[in-house]
């Protein structure tokens, strides 16, 4: 059985067995289990091997895994006898042969009567795990980010547990509400006729660089923001956003408010949004981004969103590939649209000024600047290997990408850029992620009390009462 990798190293240690999903979700995973043993299946190879074509951040992630474990074998070491990790552990390959596996194990047998498809690639890799679980004293625990493997592995009595390396705290996201300070009435003047209010440390303790909070007095709330001084800072928001020759916005509510103080400050480069569908954020995120950029804050106004789940049937659609990608990023066009449209006249002057309304066979305002590059709206996929200066980056629906797939759109960004991360843990479509482990969250998670970093949740929904209490109660 050594020579199949069913022997660990040394018994002193946990034998950790890799699902395909791990690596592909995280490939650096190889150095991050310190002194234990870890264990990668041949079958998972035979896995990998299927996505190292593709030109997607998961192809590129089973190509990164292929190149690390031929860098860690390269010394001619049997790959089944395992090789040492900087953390003070061994990476080994383990084949899981039918043909050679005991025929008196009655662990085994059970199995197979439990699972009987020996084929299945899942059945495969949970009978290695039982065949290392039998050749070895220490724990054998498999990791996956399946959870009906991690199902199946529990109902044959294997121990399973999650990756947790890139998860968030539960509390991260239990809850999306801004944190409140109770102040007294003399506090509470003094920030409303200053703008800003210097609290002993203690008040402030649990509170990051930028984060923003209610201050509250009696019925009386106001927002507030704590810079990088430790100073509860005032908030710089208009009253109304104004498009030229568009539709103004106006913040609806606090939390809007605090998204458009994060959105408008130079200092702050990244902000990150929680927000249940109906609460505005995509909405707000571009009107800022237009207002900016008609003041010549950026150079134009990049929007993007990532499409999951969904890539297997774009070229199933007709035309051309922008044409291809019109329904999956028709949000952002109808937000483009509703804050761009030219004001129509109401009442019974209508039919008067009929002659006077816009040919529909022209192009809209914001289908010129498109043409002008100005502003852009493009699938996420196509972002590697760009550098994105002088621009206003919106990337809606964070909360779909990996954190692998965060960290490549972050590093893009050159100086003078924003990134704008919006999205809702909740709903999420990818497969390889969850409300804890997504791109959105680790973002926030990893950068937040840097000074140029922002976050905002918003958890009032202003689209309608109706979609207000349906995200609420549905």
């Amino acid at each position: 059985m050594a020579d199949y990798g069913m022997i660990a190293p040394s018994s002193d240690v946990k034998n950790y067995v890799l699902d395909t999903n791990v690596l592909l979700h995280d490939p650096s995973c190889l150095g991050r289990f310190k002194e234990n043993h870890i264990c990668i299946p041949a079958d998972v190879l035979a896995e990998l091997d299927k996505f190292k074509s593709e030109q997607t951040e998961r192809g590129a992630n089973a190509r990164r895994v292929h190149r690390m474990l031929m860098d860690m074998f390269a010394n001619g070491q049997s790959v089944t006898r395992g090789v040492p990790t900087d953390g003070g552990g061994t990476v080994r390959m383990v084949i899981y042969d039918p043909a050679l596996c005991p025929r008196n194990n009655a662990h085994l047998d059970q199995f197979h009567r439990i699972f009987p498809d020996r084929e299945r690639m899942d059945h495969r890799i949970l009978a290695c795990v039982l065949m290392l679980q039998q050749n070895n004293q220490a724990p054998v625990v498999l990791v996956t980010k399946d959870l009906n493997m991690h199902l199946k592995a529990r109902t044959v009595g294997l121990e399973c547990q999650d990756y947790l390396n890139d998860k968030v705290h539960p509390e991260e996201i239990s809850r999306y509400e801004h944190k409140t300070l109770e102040l007294d009435a003399m506090e509470i003047q003094r920030f409303a006729s200053s703008g800003e209010l210097d609290l002993a440390e203690d008040r402030i303790l649990n509170l990051h660089v930028n984060e923003y909070v209610m201050l509250q007095h009696a019925n009386q709330i106001i927002p507030a923001r704590l810079d990088k001084y430790g100073m509860l800072q005032r908030l710089i928001c208009p009253d109304l956003l104004k498009i030229p020759d568009g539709h103004s916005l106006k913040p609806l509510n606090l939390g809007q408010k605090c998204l458009i103080d994060a959105l408008l400050n130079p200092d702050i480069s990244l902000v990150t949004c929680y927000g249940h569908a109906g609460t505005g954020k995509t909405l707000v995120a571009v009107a800022v981004g237009l207002h900016e950029m008609f003041n010549r804050r950026y150079n134009g106004v990049t929007i993007s969103r990532p499409v999951v789940a969904m890539g297997d049937q774009l070229g199933f659609l007709p035309g051309t590939l922008e044409e291809k990608m019109r329904p999956w990023l028709q949000p952002i066009h109808d937000a483009l649209d509703l804050l761009m449209r030219p004001a129509m006249p109401t009442g019974p002057r209508r039919k008067q000024m009929k002659k006077d309304l816009p040919d529909p066979k022209l192009k809209k305002p914001w289908e010129l600047l498109m043409e002008q590059g100005i502003i852009e709206i493009e699938a996420l996929c196509y972002i590697r290997g760009r550098s994105i200066p002088n621009r206003f980056f919106i990337l809606d629906e964070a909360q779909q990408l990996t954190p692998q797939e965060a960290k490549t759109v972050v590093t893009r960004m050159s100086r003078g850029s924003k990134l704008v991360l919006v999205g809702d843990p909740a709903q999420i479509d990818n497969p390889y992620v969850d409300s804890r482990s997504n791109g959105l969250v680790y973002a926030r998670n990893r950068l937040k009390g840097q000074n140029f970093t922002a976050h905002v949740a918003l958890t009032r929904g202003e689209r309608s009462e109706l979609a207000d209490v349906g995200a609420k109660l549905m």
